[in-house]
């Protein structure tokens, strides 16, 4: 079986300068070029974006029994299942664990970064085909978030978009967790963000929840450079304000708005497992119930799994791909 090669670019980002948490401009880039890659052909290309927590290179982890993306394209385009095609696999870590892929006064502009800074140094320095109807973006969780936001408001740029698990109807993937993140934070944000970057700290039952929780806060509801958490520190009562600016964000609510970008695409596929601990197979239900009221064409798709350890999903959403990109 012929192998494709994994490519790292050291990219330095100017939209990320000046970032308001401080965090590093400079980015690595994993990129995977597939086996007949010569610098010559040019291919299609798939974006691929990390859940929450998560960064590019993370897609290339090794592990004993589950291939990583890379073993996994050479395995598909080896049987014929996916074409060649490029894939790069951006960092839009942050301080706070993620970025939502969007714009933020208290994160930095991670929309701007990969929408328009990193596909266009990615079309200059390799043999990318430049057009939406041969660029492709896929993720699960909050990866799969920013896939759908892509197809809402950046049809020009991706044609082809996939979700796993993808956050969405935030009445259900957020809300049920309000009261475990209350008692992880106890009143404090900086300390248990302080705790997550202390390696000697023992994390807690339900520190994550609190810490995504702050996360999302950064990302959807910014006050300048801090943020707002959508409940009240001292008793944990939900702040209706802040939690109506978090569901502007909402995919589920967006659809309205964008419904000719969604027509224009040339794949949007939605898919979820039916035991998610996220209630993201619900969400993505309310999703394609929406779009199907607005003759918005689309897969949706269901599989026996919770949220975790489905990379194996990669496969279903790059056979559709590789079906539906041009080039």
């Amino acid at each position: 079986m012929l192998e494709g090669t994994v490519k790292i670019f050291n990219h330095q980002s100017e939209v990320l300068k000046n970032n308001p948490l401080g965090d590093k401009s400079k980015r690595e880039v994993y990129v995977y070029l597939p086996p007949n890659y010569d610098g010559e052909k040019k291919f299609p290309v798939v974006y691929c974006l990390t859940g929450f927590t998560g960064r590019g290179k993370m897609f290339l982890n090794d592990s004993a029994f589950t291939p990583n993306l890379a073993q996994r394209m050479d395995k598909l385009i080896d049987s014929g299942m996916v074409k060649p095609m490029i894939l790069v696999m951006p960092d839009c870590f942050t301080h706070y664990g993620g970025s939502q892929y969007i714009n933020s006064t208290a994160t930095g502009n991670y929309e701007d970064y990969l929408t328009h800074e990193l596909v266009s140094f990615i079309d200059e320095n390799l043999k990318t085909i430049p057009d939406r109807n041969s660029r492709a973006v896929m993720g699960k969780s909050s990866g799969g978030y920013r896939a759908m936001i892509c197809g809402l408001r950046h049809s020009e740029t991706f044609g082809l978009i996939c979700s796993t698990a993808g956050d969405a109807y935030f009445d259900l993937c957020y809300l049920p967790d309000f009261a475990k993140a209350f008692r992880a934070i106890k009143g404090n944000p900086k300390k248990l963000l302080d705790k997550f970057w202390d390696e000697n700290e023992k994390k807690g039952k339900h520190d994550f929840d609190g810490l995504n929780i702050i996360g999302m806060s950064a990302c959807y509801s910014p006050n300048g450079t801090d943020f707002d958490l959508p409940f009240d520190l001292q008793t944990g009562e939900i702040r209706d304000e802040i939690w109506q600016k978090w569901l502007k964000h909402d995919p589920v609510r967006l659809i309205e708005n964008h419904v000719e970008n969604l027509k224009s695409l040339k794949l949007l596929y939605i898919d979820a497992g039916t035991r998610d601990e996220f209630n993201l197979d619900v969400g993505a239900k309310i999703f394609c119930e929406r779009l199907k009221k607005h003759d918005i064409p689309h897969i949706h798709e269901e599989f026996d799994d919770g949220h975790f350890n489905i990379s194996y999903r990669q496969n279903r959403s790059l056979e559709l791909i590789s079906q539906n990109i041009e080039g």
